[in-house]
């Protein structure tokens, strides 16, 4: 059976994150992403997460649980990386759920610019192998913008060095979300 947007991006970086490598969470969320990290890095990895919103924090501080040592939880937007995790610093994976928090205030959402700072300050970090993950959620006011504006910037990113994949249900009511995988060769 096919996977969904969530399992395909889990099933991405399982196969490239292993025990001790440093990871991103680009969009905490309610942390079930942040925990899967988590666990995939063991006691000797990290997990470098971003969120705005302190109830997003909350919930994956809660969610993490005694997994809480193995990260870093950034009450920030993710384009703040550049500020937060040093430039040599090799990054093998990163994850971003773009859209809103769900059950939450539909006004907060993801913006197309600082997405894309996000995107090139992982990219610039990210090792030979090393994935990006992003799930593009647009059916809200501004995800259309949002996904015009990440599906652009995948689509010019040079062949010699990424590989970059699309996913979608294109048979799905409503707007399925769109997984993009960028892999840096």
């Amino acid at each position: 059976m096919l996977q969904t947007a969530l399992q395909f991006s889990h099933t991405l970086l399982q196969e490239v994150v292993q025990q001790g490598d440093q990871v991103i969470d680009a969009t905490i969320g309610n942390g079930y992403d942040t925990r899967f990290l988590a666990e995939l890095v063991g006691e000797t990895g990290h997990v470098y997460g971003y969120d705005v919103q302190e109830q997003a924090r909350q919930a994956t501080i809660d969610r993490l649980g005694d997994l809480i040592d193995r990260t870093t939880l950034h009450l920030s937007g993710h384009q703040t990386i550049d500020a937060t995790i040093p430039v040599d610093l090799p990054i093998q994976a990163a994850i971003f759920n773009l859209g809103y928090l769900p059950k939450s205030n539909k006004q907060i959402i993801t913006l197309p610019e600082t997405t894309q700072i996000a995107m090139e300050a992982i990219l610039e970090r990210l090792t030979a192998g090393g994935r990006m993950v992003i799930v593009i959620y647009y059916g809200h006011d501004g995800g259309e913008k949002e996904k015009h504006q990440v599906l652009h910037y995948c689509k010019t990113l040079p062949q010699e060095q990424f590989s970059v994949l699309s996913y979608q249900f294109i048979n799905q009511r409503g707007n399925p979300p769109i997984l993009i995988c960028v892999e840096k060769k």
